[in-house]
């Protein structure tokens, strides 16, 4: 079982910077695939971005190419989104997610563990 919180969200403007961060519990964090979704309002949860489990392998959704970066420390059980140049598009909740296996997929389908989430606003 592997429990996932994140931290980090928040009320920024257009242009600023974020660092979300995400906090999971279990020894078999460091041979999991880990990524990020998120929702926004009245929207489907979607993929933002994904790191196989050595941190050698990441994934970005076209939307935040260029402007997010995945990271993960396996020493102590983290994963980051480190945001740039936010746009107000970027407003939502974001979840941590992690997969049953070493590579985690874009599909929400293979997500196996899920994070309460975190509230991202950007205004205009």
């Amino acid at each position: 079982q592997v429990q996932l919180v994140e931290s980090g969200g928040g009320l920024v403007q257009a242009g600023d910077s974020l660092r979300l961060s995400c906090a999971a519990s279990g020894s078999a964090f460091s041979t999991l695939g880990m990524g990020w979704f998120r929702q926004a309002p009245g929207k489907e949860r979607e993929f933002v971005a994904t790191i196989r489990w050595d941190g050698r392998v990441t994934d970005y959704a076209n939307s935040v190419k260029g402007r997010f970066t995945i990271s993960r420390d396996n020493a102590k059980n983290t994963v980051d989104l480190l945001m740039h140049s936010l746009k107000t598009e970027d407003t939502a909740v974001y979840y941590c997610a992690a997969a049953a296996v070493g590579t985690a997929k874009r599909s929400i389908d293979e997500v196996a563990y899920w994070g309460l989430g975190t509230q991202v606003t950007v205004s205009s």
